[in-house]
């Protein structure tokens, strides 16, 4: 309860805030409506209106929840026939939208698989390339000279740039489909971890190496009870950022290949105006990226308890 107050308080804090800045933005269309049909508009009914709107400038935060009902499990999901055919909503009813659901490209779950199965990819090959390269950094004098200057200027290029170029060079050569999204999510997820991973294995100090030492200790036991069980705290940190650049490397990639996700979802809501639907799919790639995240922190917690860390 202690956590959970100021998270509320700052999120009800944001709602009011938008609902304030959506009367402004949406304001202009009521007036110049109000205006060809020669009408006064009372600021009251303008408030109601800009708050209505189908398609606004800005959305408000229960428009918003609407569209996102309605594009995962909703009518606009699963089509108008589903929609009948499980009216009025029963329990039993709810499950077949989901199922349908799953299958429909016109919702955002399907969509949402889409997006999930490249960034999991692309985040098991960006940690794993991730830890393998921290170990040889922290191993090898030369790959720390060579490599890491290299692995921190590659993340200045920007990935909006990098990713048509990883699509196109990957397409010439016959790779297509979840691989490419995987390759661009994987080069944003590695660099994070490399860098937790190179801290946390480098985080005993020259007392605690001199007494492995005297335990007569080789190179394999210290980094297996010494190194990599310090390293725990930064690589589950990492993970987090991690597989949070993950899921927006898999959503600009999906942009230029227009082959379903969600980055797909918000190309298309840009194209036809349709805002309500950008920030729909906004808020589910934050859900998705939340529960990723979270999953990650369960895990955290279970693995460091087990080896008599504090999480």
């Amino acid at each position: 309860m202690s956590r959970s107050i100021p998270v509320l308080t700052v999120v009800a804090v944001l709602i009011g805030l938008w609902y304030l800045a959506v009367i402004p933005m949406n304001a202009k269309w009521e007036y110049d409506q109000a205006a060809r049909n020669d009408r006064e508009l009372a600021f009251g009914e303008m408030v109601a209106l800009t708050m209505n709107q189908e398609r606004p400038v800005l959305p408000a935060p229960h428009q918003v929840l609407i569209g996102l009902y309605e594009q995962t499990v909703g009518c606009d999901a699963v089509g108008r026939r589903m929609c009948r055919e499980t009216t009025p909503l029963t329990v039993q009813g709810f499950g077949q939208r989901v199922v349908e659901s799953v299958s429909s490209n016109r919702s955002l779950i399907y969509h949402g698989l889409i997006t999930l199965n490249a960034t999991l990819l692309g985040f098991l090959i960006g940690t794993g390339g991730g830890i393998l390269l921290a170990v040889a950094i922290v191993y090898n004098r030369a790959t720390d000279a060579s490599v890491m200057p290299w692995a921190i200027a590659s993340q200045t290029i920007p990935i909006i740039a990098l990713a048509p170029m990883i699509i196109v060079v990957l397409n010439s050569i016959g790779v297509a489909g979840l691989v490419p999204k995987a390759i661009i999510a994987a080069y944003l997820s590695f660099f994070p971890v490399v860098v937790g991973m190179v801290k946390g294995l480098r985080a005993p100090d020259a007392m605690q190496l001199d007494l492995m030492k005297t335990y007569s200790a080789g190179g394999r036991d210290v980094f297996l009870k010494l190194r990599l069980p310090m390293s725990m705290p930064f690589l589950f940190a990492s993970l987090k950022i991690g597989i949070a650049s993950a899921l927006v490397g898999t959503i600009v990639g999906e942009l230029p290949v227009q082959r379903g996700g969600l980055g797909v979802r918000l190309l298309s809501g840009s194209y036809y105006g349709q805002t309500i639907q950008i920030w729909a799919a906004l808020f589910a790639a934050a859900i998705l990226a939340a529960s990723l995240v979270g999953i990650v922190g369960a895990i955290e917690r279970r693995v460091l308890k087990r080896m008599g860390m504090a999480a």
